[in-house]
C-alpha cells in the first residue's frame, strides 16, 4: 500500500504466525460488552496500513446503483470533505483512525499522517460466476485472484449482493477482514448484504433490532437500508483492517477473539446508546433520514462509533 513497496513485502515477514480467522470486524456472540466494558487496545508489534491503501472492489452479484454510489461516495469522503462544510464530517471520523499511527514504534510527535484510501479497481460479477453461496477455502481466494491479477499492492474488498451468502458473515458479523493462506497471506475484507441476510442483526439501526429490545428505528439517509448498512459494516471493517491487517497489531485482547477500534464500540452511533438504541443522532429536515456524519457531494452517512486512543473510550462524532 505503500509507496516504495508492495503490501507483501512490508506484510509478509510480520505475518507467518497468523491463523486465518484472526478478528471479527462487526461481531459480538461472546461475552463483550461495549456499553460496561473498557476496552484496552495495545500494539502487537505487527504493521498498520499506512500511506496509500488502493482499495480493489469486487461486486458479486446484483448490487445495484445504490449500493455501488453510496459505498463509493463513503470511501471518496474519507479524504473530500463536502464543499458545503457542514459538521461533523466523515474526514474527522477517518482522522481518529489515522492517530492510531501514533501508536507505532518511531512515530513522531503531532498530528498523525494522512492515510489515503482510493478505488483503483473495481470488478463486477453479475453472473454468479461461483455460485450464490461463497466460502473463505474455496471461492474467496478464486474471487481475491480475479479481482487482483495476483496484485499485492491492492486490498480486496468482497460486496456481495442481496441474494448472496458469504461463509463467517450473519453470524455476528457483518463485514470481516480476514487473510488468505500461506504460503504469502494478505489482507482483505467481506461485506455481506443484509437485504435478505439476517436483516435484524445487520440491518439494525434500519430495520427493528431483535424481539423484546427497546429503542428508535432509524431511517437511511440515503434512503436505501442495505446501502448505509453496508457503509456501517464496511466502515467498521475498514478502521479495523487498517490498524491490525496482519493480525498482530492494534487490537483489543478479548477472551474470545481479538477486537479492533470498531468491534469494541459495536452498536454505539451516538450519546445515549444502549442496547437496542443506537444513541442521539441528527435527522434530514428534508428527507428524515437519520446520520452523523457529512461527506463528499453533500451526502450523508451514518458512521459506528470507533475506539479513540486520545480518550480511551468509544467516540462517535
Amino acid at each position: 500500500m505503500g509507496s516504495s513497496s508492495s503490501l507483501s513485502t512490508r506484510l509478509l515477514a510480520l505475518a507467518l504466525s497468523v491463523s486465518l480467522l484472526f478478528t471479527s470486524s462487526s461481531g459480538h456472540g461472546h461475552s463483550w460488552d461495549p456499553y460496561t466494558d473498557k476496552a484496552k487496545m495495545i500494539h502487537h508489534d505487527g504493521p498498520m496500513l499506512t500511506g496509500n491503501v488502493k482499495l480493489a472492489l469486487m461486486w458479486y452479484g446484483d448490487c445495484g446503483k445504490d449500493i455501488k454510489n453510496t459505498m463509493r461516495n463513503f470511501i471518496k469522503s474519507l479524504e473530500l470533505p463536502g464543499k458545503d462544510h457542514l459538521q461533523p464530517q466523515v474526514t474527522r471520523w477517518w482522522e481518529v483512525v489515522e492517530s492510531y499511527q501514533a501508536m507505532m514504534p518511531g512515530a513522531k510527535p503531532g498530528k498523525s499522517p494522512k492515510i489515503k484510501v482510493e478505488v483503483v479497481k473495481q470488478l463486477t460479477n453479475k453472473s454468479y460466476k461461483h455460485g450464490k453461496v461463497l466460502t473463505l477455502q474455496a471461492h474467496i481466494p478464486i474471487l481475491i485472484e480475479e479481482l487482483t491479477k495476483g496484485d499485492t499492492n491492492v486490498l480486496p474488498v468482497i460486496v456481495a449482493a442481496r441474494d448472496v451468502s458469504i461463509q463467517g458473515l450473519c453470524n455476528g458479523k457483518c463485514a470481516d477482514h480476514l487473510l488468505t493462506e500461506d504460503p504469502k497471506p494478505s489482507p482483505y475484507i467481506i461485506v455481506g448484504n443484509p437485504e435478505t441476510e439476517c436483516p435484524e442483526e445487520c440491518g439494525w439501526p434500519f430495520v427493528p433490532a431483535k424481539p423484546g429490545s427497546k429503542g428508535p428505528v432509524l431511517k437511511p439517509p440515503s434512503g436505501n437500508m442495505a446501502a448505509d448498512a453496508m457503509v456501517i459494516a464496511f466502515a467498521s471493517a475498514l478502521a479495523d483492517a487498517v490498524t491490525n491487517p496482519m493480525g498482530n497489531g492494534i487490537y483489543h485482547e478479548n477472551s474470545a477473539t481479538p477486537m479492533g477500534p470498531a468491534a469494541v464500540c459495536k452498536g454505539i452511533f451516538g450519546p445515549g446508546a444502549a442496547p437496542g438504541n443506537p444513541g442521539k443522532v441528527q435527522t434530514d429536515p428534508k428527507t428524515g433520514g437519520n446520520f452523523n456524519a457529512h461527506g463528499n457531494k453533500s451526502k450523508r452517512f451514518l458512521l459506528p462509533a470507533i475506539w479513540n486512543p486520545a480518550t480511551k473510550a468509544c467516540w462517535t462524532l
